[in-house]
């Protein structure tokens, strides 16, 4: 089953790849090792996990500026995700965004808490201002959105 929905382009681009959702905010600087994009920040809810590739979909970003130069670093190496999807963007992720050249959308149409899991495989056209998500499995409590 595909779902599209709307949301706000910061950052240009069409991506895709498997979700990987936070439900915290996250900081670059800290959270993640730039040198194999593997999630490092203790007690989080991906520790463990690498976000290389995946669409990294979290409320926001948190914490030092520097975390911007986590991204572009992420991005240079191929380490870092696809695509990011925020809740409501700001400037640290949109900076790294921008100069890792990585597709950054925010103010998405439906929650994507409420629709988007883990390893649902989901394409950014950010620059149609587009979500589609293919669901790795049907949810009965989740409702077909048209285009």
């Amino acid at each position: 089953m595909k779902i599209a929905f709307k949301c706000h382009k910061i950052v240009g681009g069409r991506a895709e790849g498997e979700a990987l959702i936070s439900r915290r905010t996250f900081s670059f600087l800290g959270g993640i090792d730039p040198n194999t994009g593997m999630i490092v920040e203790r007690g989080h809810e991906l520790y463990g996990q690498k976000l290389t590739n995946k669409v990294f979909i979290f409320p926001h970003g948190k914490g030092s500026t520097a975390g911007s130069y986590i991204i572009y670093a992420l991005s240079k190496r191929a380490l870092g995700p696809s695509a990011i999807v925020n809740l409501k963007a700001e400037s640290i992720i949109a900076s790294g965004a921008i100069i890792g050249k990585v597709p950054l959308v925010d103010q998405l149409e439906k929650d994507p808490f409420e629709i988007i899991e883990n390893g649902d495989y989901v394409i950014v056209d950010s620059d149609n201002e587009k979500i589609i998500v293919t669901k790795k499995n049907k949810s009965k409590n989740t409702l077909e959105i048209r285009e």
